[in-house]
């Protein structure tokens, strides 16, 4: 498992939630869902590699915790409309984002609140690490305008601490926090 804790502006997002129903897309081996199903959420994630599901499973049993896992393609899989409280991408690097957005975006309950966070395009040249091809990183505009119909609280860029070769380092990250307005 790349960590066994959250990421930490997922964590620092999620922190004042109410537990509900979460759904993590592109969960990869799972250290985001899990922890949110330690917190209390009822939880959903997804990812295409049955390997990274199968890892996650094997962590879920190890700790004793429920999460339903699924090895689904996000390009395609469409989450069920309205009845999420959370919903969490993270690092998630595709050329082409709108329609994994904007059915994140749909699977939102009323208040519900989206968690975005991913390699920022100037992490090429103001940071290290993470994917290298601009067409796969993200802008705070670029992901706040594939979000129909959601209240944009957050959409910034952030520096992540990192290491490299011993030495202390930073990346530069995307973090998009937004809300699907209560209903009536």
């Amino acid at each position: 498992m790349w960590s066994s804790g959250p990421n930490r502006f997922v964590a620092e997002e999620c922190a004042d939630l109410v537990p509900g129903r979460a759904l993590d897309l592109a969960c990869g081996e799972g250290r985001n869902a899990l922890w949110l199903a330690e917190a209390g959420w009822t939880v959903t994630a997804v990812d295409f590699s049955a390997v990274a599901i199968g890892r996650a499973r094997g962590v879920a049993e190890q700790r004793g915790v429920s999460a339903e896992l699924l090895v689904e393609d996000v390009t395609v899989w469409t989450p069920p409309a309205g009845v999420f409280d959370l919903v969490v991408i993270a690092y998630l690097h595709l050329p082409e984002m709108d329609g994994v957005l904007g059915r994140a975006a749909e699977a939102l309950a009323p208040g519900g609140v989206l968690v975005f966070v991913g390699h920022d395009r100037t992490n090429l040249v103001d940071g290290v690490g993470g994917p290298q091809d601009p067409d796969v990183l993200h802008t705070p505009s670029g992901v706040t305008a594939a979000l129909p119909g959601l209240t944009v609280q957050r959409a910034e860029r952030v520096k992540r601490a990192v290491e490299v070769d011993g030495e202390p380092r930073f990346a530069v990250d995307t973090l998009v926090r937004a809300v699907r307005p209560p209903c009536c």
